[in-house]
């Protein structure tokens, strides 16, 4: 199939060509390609100033991203030739690295660029999965999808969880709909040896953050007899795995309610409902309660949502997270452990460990930087997008800072 063409601007080949999939607006010779009247999700094929050829995307001329690759194949190109075989391919592709990472099937199955599948993410949960569209080009494309994953894991249900965000930037409506089979409210996984129920229609994202696995695993080795703090808590990843590691007690703290539900429902799930205690409420007002109980913690995770999402927060973002550090290091008994946590891609790593160390030494206390975690395996960063190398959890032992 022949496609149209689109031109880039002189110079503008150069972050593409190194491996990145993105071609933002600014980008596009609009002289010799204008975007206008281009049909959003469409196959184009991209060329440099100098007519050489880049590569195959799909385009949407309402968004900031214009263009994402799909392919560097110089080759008649279409949707259909695209889902009998580039599709599989890399969805296959996806599939071996995760399972040979983990033993159980669950976990971040497609992850957008890193998997070569721009605007896709896929979670599996067992015999269920949960996918959220973040582009035209994939929306085109989501039957196609659909039929691949089945084909694939054959699963009892597909859901497309699809009221997220991203897709308000690419002028995608809403929804949320059962593609294949059936899907419940909620569905089941395991991590780290812990039980959960994911509310897959209703909580955050779908209905689970898979990216913390790592740093959880890691928080056990320092559960076992300790108090404590999970602020930011959703459902209790955090903390109700550090109670099956043998911690003694937790204090959970969400704003939502039915969160909070949750981390009861999931304890339950654990046999160790006995050992939680929930709250429901904003972080700080929770954390200043906490502070005028006189209530210590030898352990406090702060996971926060994304405080910095543009460049343009980037101040505010900064003070949010050194705010929330100064307060749980209130509630952070001598000789504790410290998470601080942020999914913030515009946070550098770094600043964070700034942040937690001038946080602690405001009060008179000395952290010292004892674990850096990251994305697990089925979070891959791709060298070349730097946007894919996200999260970031810092573990600090805190003490009181020497004479």
């Amino acid at each position: 199939m022949s496609l149209a063409t689109l031109y880039l601007n002189p110079q503008k080949d150069r972050r593409v060509k190194r491996g990145h999939l993105w071609i933002y607006s600014n980008e596009v010779d609009t002289k010799r390609s204008p975007l206008k009247g281009i049909e959003p999700g469409a196959a184009m094929r991209v060329v440099n100033a100098r007519d050489q050829f880049i590569g195959v995307a799909l385009v949407n001329p309402a968004s900031l991203i214009c263009a994402r690759l799909i392919s560097r194949q110089d080759a008649p190109f279409s949707a259909a030739d695209f889902a009998a075989n580039l599709l599989p391919q890399r969805l296959q592709s996806a599939l071996g690295v995760r399972d040979a990472a983990f033993s159980e099937p669950y976990y971040r199955l497609i992850f957008g660029d890193s998997d070569f599948l721009p605007g896709l993410v896929v979670d599996r949960f067992g015999d269920y999965l949960v996918v959220q569209i973040a582009s035209a080009g994939m929306e085109n494309l989501r039957a196609e999808i659909v039929e691949a994953l089945v084909t694939l894991l054959s699963p009892k249900g597909v859901l497309l969880a699809n009221e997220h965000s991203a897709r308000s930037l690419e002028g995608l409506p809403l929804y949320t709909e059962v593609a294949y089979g059936e899907v419940p409210e909620q569905v089941p996984l395991i991590e780290n040896g812990a039980h959960f129920l994911a509310p897959v229609r209703t909580g955050q994202k779908t209905g689970w953050f898979y990216d913390h696995r790592m740093a959880r695993a890691q928080l056990q080795s320092w559960a076992k007899g300790a108090r404590v703090l999970d602020v930011f808590s959703y459902i209790g990843g955090w903390g109700i795995e550090a109670l099956v590691a043998g911690a003694e007690s937790l204090v959970c703290v969400d704003a939502s309610q039915s969160a909070v539900d949750a981390v009861y429902a999931n304890a339950a799930l654990n046999s160790v409902e006995d050992r939680v205690e929930a709250i429901a409420g904003k972080a700080i007002d929770a954390l200043k309660q906490l502070i005028a109980q006189g209530r210590q913690f030898d352990v406090v995770v702060l996971d926060p949502p994304a405080f910095i999402k543009r460049r343009k927060d980037q101040q505010a973002g900064e003070a949010a997270y050194r705010h929330i550090n100064e307060l749980g290091l209130q509630l952070l008994a001598d000789g504790g452990l410290l998470v601080s946590a942020s999914c913030s891609m515009h946070l550098a790593e770094q600043t964070l460990i700034e942040i937690v160390h001038a946080s602690a030494w405001k009060r008179g206390r000395d952290a010292r930087i004892i674990q850096r975690m990251g994305q697990g395996a089925d979070h891959p960063t791709h060298p070349a997008i730097v946007e894919t190398n996200y999260l970031k959890a810092i573990f600090a032992r805190v003490t009181t800072r020497p004479s």
